[in-house]
């Protein structure tokens, strides 16, 4: 048979959603209203709210090495925050918190993370009823899409007084 020859690497890349391999946002059903809110926050408030997360995380202050989720309310109060070194897990324990409070829809709202944002986180934030996720990283195209489908405001690199608004807009003021 064919030999590779040495030093040569064969690989396959795609830019498939990396849990299902699905690579188009109409293959991924999500089985969720739109989500419908009147929430508003002013981007001075929303970009405190990263650093009052990470105030509440304190075992990224011993390893540096966990995410985190948190709840906030529109004035800034941060109402439960969450640890997990996976970003999934941490907001998993936030939207499992208010499932076990009878709190869920929590369309009144928000919801910042520590890191990226995933197709996946997106679409939690969507089951929750969140209307708006704010983050310290960036999003990816596939959470951008879900977010603009679903109307929910999605907010990435919250850092440095800056930030950048990828859907529904609207609702930072």
């Amino acid at each position: 048979g064919a030999r590779t020859p040495a030093g040569e690497r064969l690989f396959y890349a795609s830019s498939s959603c990396g849990v299902c391999g699905k690579n188009a946002i109409s293959a991924l059903r999500v089985r969720a209203p739109v989500v419908s809110s009147s929430l508003t926050v002013t981007a001075t408030r929303l970009g405190e709210l990263p650093e009052r997360l990470r105030a509440a995380q304190p075992m990224f202050a011993r390893t540096g090495g966990v995410h985190a989720s948190g709840i906030f309310g529109s004035d800034g109060t941060l109402e439960l925050a969450r640890e997990d070194v996976g970003r999934h897990n941490a907001l998993d324990k936030v939207i499992g918190w208010a499932l076990a409070q009878g709190r869920l829809p929590l369309t009144d709202r928000l919801l910042v993370v520590s890191g990226r944002v995933s197709y996946e986180l997106v679409q939690k934030a969507i089951a929750a009823g969140i209307p708006l996720i704010a983050a310290v990283g960036a999003p990816s195209t596939l959470a951008v899409d879900l977010a603009e489908q679903f109307a929910v405001t999605l907010v990435g690199f919250v850092r440095d007084g800056g930030m950048n608004v990828y859907s529904h807009g609207e609702r930072v003021t």
